[in-house]
C-alpha cells in the first residue's frame, strides 16, 4: 500500500521464506523493453515485481475519480490471476499455467480484490482470490507477504481492506486457530512512551518503516481499504497517546503518532542509508500520502490538512518520476481529504494516470502535459527510491546473509 511498503516488505518476505531468484536488494533487475510491455497495462517501468500492485492500484484510482477503465486494463488484470485464486506479482507469460514455483503475493492478491470488486462485473474472479486469501491466513488471524510467512502488518491490513471490498466480515475471518486479523493487528501496536510509542510496526522482530505499517494499520481498523473515501467521526482525544487494549483504541494511537509525525514539516523522511550523512534526509511522499488516507478515516481532519497542501506543492515530480501507482496514491490522499484530484497543486492527477497506460472508456483525452509526463515514465516502481530503502531495511533488521529478493514497491 504504499511507496516503500513493497520493497520492505519484499525483502523480509525473501529473507523468511529463502527464495531462490537472484539476489535483488543490491541489484535491480534488467528492466523489461517497453516494447515487450504486454497490452494494458499501466507504466513503463519494468513490472516484475509491481505489475498486478501498480495495475490494481491504477484501476481502482480510476474508478474513485468515475473513470471507467479500458477492457484491455481490466483483462490484463485479471489475466495475472493463477488457476488457485491466487495472483503473483507478475507474470509475463499468461498463455500457461502459474509455475507451481511462482510466488504468490498476498499484497498484489488483495489489492487486486480490492480494484475489481470496485469495478463490478469480476465476481468470480473477486470470489476464487477470497477464498485463496482466506486458505493461507496464518494461526495468528494474519497474513505475511507470501503464504508461510511470518505475519505482518502490511500484509494483514491490505487483505482486511480487500476482504471488506468484497463483502466480507473481517472480525469474522478466524484462522484455524481461532484468531482473526485484528488480533494480529494488535500484536504490531506499540504502548504509549518510548521510540516510535503508538505506531503499528511492520512485524514484532523487525519494525521496518512504521510510517507505512502505521498508515496500513489504522486504515484496516476501519475495516477500509487503500481509497478509503469520507472522514471518520472526529477523533476528540486528539494526538495524545493512552493506553490501548482493543483495535479502536490501537487506531487512535497509530493516529497520533502519524499526526505527530507529520506536524513539524507536514511530511514524512524516508531512512537513511546506514553511515550516510541524514543532514538532508529525501522526503516520503507515498507514505505521506496514505498518512493522509489514514487519518482522514480515523477523523483527524485537521492533523490532514499540512500534508495535504505539502504535497499539492511539492509531488508533482515525484509522481512523474514514479507513475501510475504514485499518481494512485495521490488521488486517494486527494480524495480522502475532500480535495480535487483534477486540480491537485495545479495538476490534474487523473489525466496524468490516465496518460500512463491504455486511455479510458469514459475519460477526457489526458492533455498534452500528460502526455509529456507519460513519455517520461521510466522508473515506475524500479526508481531509485526502492533501492535506498531497500538497503536501509536490510541493515536494520539485521541480516547477515544475502537476500533472494522478488520484489520491490509500489510507487
Amino acid at each position: 500500500m504504499t511507496t516503500v511498503r513493497r520493497g520492505a516488505a519484499a525483502l523480509v518476505a525473501s529473507a523468511v521464506l529463502g527464495l531462490s531468484a537472484a539476489p535483488a536488494a543490491f541489484a535491480a533487475p534488467s528492466p523489461t523493453p517497453s516494447a515487450e510491455l504486454p497490452a494494458g497495462l499501466y507504466g513503463k517501468g519494468d513490472p516484475t515485481y509491481d505489475g498486478v500492485w501498480r495495475q490494481s492500484l491504477a484501476l481502482l484510482a480510476q474508478d474513485t475519480t468515475g473513470v471507467r477503465p479500458a477492457e484491455a486494463a481490466v483483462a490484463f488484470l485479471t489475466g495475472q490471476q493463477c488457476a488457485g485464486g491466487g495472483f503473483p506479482s507478475y507474470r509475463a507469460d499468461t498463455a500457461k499455467d502459474c509455475d507451481a514455483k511462482l510466488p504468490l503475493d498476498t499484497n498484489a492478491s488483495a489489492a487486486a480484490v480490492q480494484a475489481l470488486a470496485a469495478l463490478g462485473g469480476q465476481d468470480a474472479v473477486v470470489d476464487k482470490t477470497v477464498g485463496w486469501l482466506q486458505s493461507v491466513q496464518n494461526e495468528d488471524g494474519g497474513w505475511g507477504y507470501n503464504p508461510g510467512g511470518a505475519s505482518d502488518a502490511n500484509s494483514t491490513s491490505v487483505v482486511i481492506g480487500a476482504l471488506a471490498a468484497a463483502g466480507e466480515q473481517p472480525a469474522a475471518a478466524k484462522s484455524k486457530g481461532g484468531k482473526t486479523p485484528y488480533d494480529a493487528l494488535l500484536t504490531f501496536a506499540k504502548p504509549c512512551g518510548g521510540e516510535d510509542g503508538g505506531s503499528f510496526v511492520y512485524q514484532v522482530a523487525s519494525p521496518g518503516i512504521v510510517a507505512d505499517s502505521t498508515a496500513a494499520a489504522v486504515l484496516a481498523a476501519h475495516g477500509k481499504g487503500l481509497a478509503a473515501t469520507g472522514a471518520g467521526t472526529e477523533d476528540a482525544k486528539g494526538t495524545a497517546c493512552e493506553k490501548a487494549t482493543d483495535i479502536k483504541g490501537a487506531a487512535h494511537n497509530g493516529a497520533a503518532y502519524l499526526a505527530n509525525g507529520l506536524a513539524k514539516k507536514g511530511h514524512f523522511d524516508t531512512p537513511p542509508m546506514p553511515g550516510a550523512d541524514d543532514s538532508s534526509p529525501a522526503p516520503d511522499f507515498g507514505n505521506t500520502a496514505d498518512a493522509i488516507v489514514a487519518l482522514s478515516a480515523q477523523g483527524m481532519a485537521e492533523q490532514a490538512k499540512k500534508p495535504l497542501s505539502w504535497l499539492q506543492q511539492n509531488s508533482a515530480a515525484w509522481a512523474k518520476q514514479n507513475g501510475p501507482a504514485a499518481y494512485a496514491q495521490l488521488i486517494f490522499a486527494a480524495r480522502a481529504a475532500g480535495a480535487d484530484p483534477k486540480s491537485f497543486g495545479g495538476q490534474d492527477l487523473v489525466a496524468a494516470l490516465n496518460a500512463t497506460g491504455p486511455a479510458p472508456q469514459a475519460a477526457a483525452s489526458p492533455s498534452a502535459s500528460a502526455k509529456s509526463e507519460d513519455s517520461s515514465d521510466s522508473s515506475d516502481p524500479s526508481s531509485s527510491t526502492w533501492w535506498i530503502v531497500g538497503v536501509f531495511f536490510v541493515a536494520a533488521v539485521g541480516v547477515g546473509f544475502l537476500f533472494s529478493g522478488r520484489r520491490k514497491n509500489q510507487s
